[in-house]
């Protein structure tokens, strides 16, 4: 199976690939108003996507067996390649829904490929209000709120040019963060775009069913929120692996004093010198957890915890992908309520 870079080292256009593959294209856009539900070709990237989508999916048309999800549990989306059958998946897809904002590093050429050939493509992250890498919702309130500029489509743009840029934001020294599902209001919101994104080529009833996931997931959110009330103010501080939980620290109240691997990628490189003004940090905030995500090295982690002393505990957190089975995070729902249980016990003890 070939993987994406010697798909594009041959030179194949993906129209080529969707007629060896034997796939169906687009639909004919002469072809008669759907109004009534049905089953639609799916594609989602990440399985946190993938789990939402799947809810809307299987509510609109009674089934997800027109859902594809890319990656598989447990992979980490930023450095993940597509094999060529995967993107013959997205060629032939009604819909494809992607997070978008170079989080998917691996896949930003295909990506900018299937949108110049026609195909539907949803960046869910440029759509919910995202938050600068490096700055709080609150530093910028003024700026970008649902309903103002921001919902004309200026920091859509913004977050499309960052794609073309993925070092920049991999190292952290510019864009727009894409780990927006860590505020479930913002998935929430999410989970009504994408309703409405499918509702335009399966009928309204996916609207709806967009509407009902939010529901659900601002629901969960309560006992998420109820959760972390047990960590005290004084102790709402997070360090992590890398600088993926800032909308999770913007939402319910906690703040990042720092991260072992500079910027929003777990593709970074961190220094002596780093670790080193980490440990200080640590130590003069009396931090007594770091976080890290499920499919990063912790061994790294584990000097960090033994450098800086005083009985610092490592955490292990589900970031990137869901769990597999046994796991209490094979939903997005179960996947934040376990982070919450988590991230409170290491930091209420």
């Amino acid at each position: 199976m070939k993987n994406l870079t010697a798909f594009s080292s041959l030179s194949f256009s993906l129209t080529g690939l969707l007629a060896v593959a034997g796939c169906v294209g687009p639909p004919d856009s002469s072809s008669p108003e759907k109004t009534a539900p049905e089953q639609l070709s799916v594609v989602a990237t990440t399985t946190i996507l993938g789990n939402v989508v799947r809810d809307i999916v299987t509510c609109g048309a009674g089934t997800d067996a027109g859902l594809s999800v890319v990656m598989p549990i447990g992979v980490d989306p930023h450095d993940f390649q597509a094999s060529s059958d995967q993107v013959a998946l997205m060629v032939g897809a009604d819909l494809i829904v992607v997070n978008g904002l170079g989080l998917e590093a691996g896949l930003v050429s295909t990506f900018e490929t299937l949108s110049a050939e026609g195909n539907p493509i949803f960046e869910v992250a440029a759509e919910v209000n995202p938050l600068p890498f490096g700055r709080s919702d609150d530093d910028h309130a003024g700026e970008e709120k649902a309903g103002d500029d921001h919902a004309d489509g200026d920091h859509a743009d913004e977050g499309n040019a960052d794609e073309g840029n993925v070092d920049e934001d991999e190292h952290g020294h510019g864009g727009l963060d894409p780990h927006f599902w860590f505020d479930m209001d913002r998935m929430a919101t999410a989970a009504e775009l994408i309703g409405v994104r499918l509702g335009a080529v399966g009928g309204e009833p996916y609207v709806a069913c967009g509407e009902r996931v939010a529901g659900e997931i601002r629901a969960a959110e309560s006992n998420v929120t109820r959760i972390l009330s047990a960590v005290p103010s004084e102790r709402r501080i997070l360090v992590t692996d890398h600088d993926a939980l800032a909308y999770f620290a913007d939402r319910y109240d906690f703040e990042v004093v720092g991260v072992v691997i500079p910027g929003g990628s777990t593709l970074g490189e961190t220094s002596s010198q780093d670790l080193a003004t980490l440990v200080s940090v640590m130590k003069d905030r009396q931090v007594s957890a770091i976080f890290g995500n499920q499919a990063t090295n912790a061994d790294i982690l584990a000097v960090l915890a033994d450098e800086v002393g005083s009985s610092v505990s490592v955490t292990e957190v589900f970031v990137g992908s869901l769990g597999g089975p046994g796991s209490e995070a094979e939903t997005y729902i179960d996947m934040m309520t376990t982070n919450a249980t988590r991230i409170a016990q290491a930091l209420a003890d």
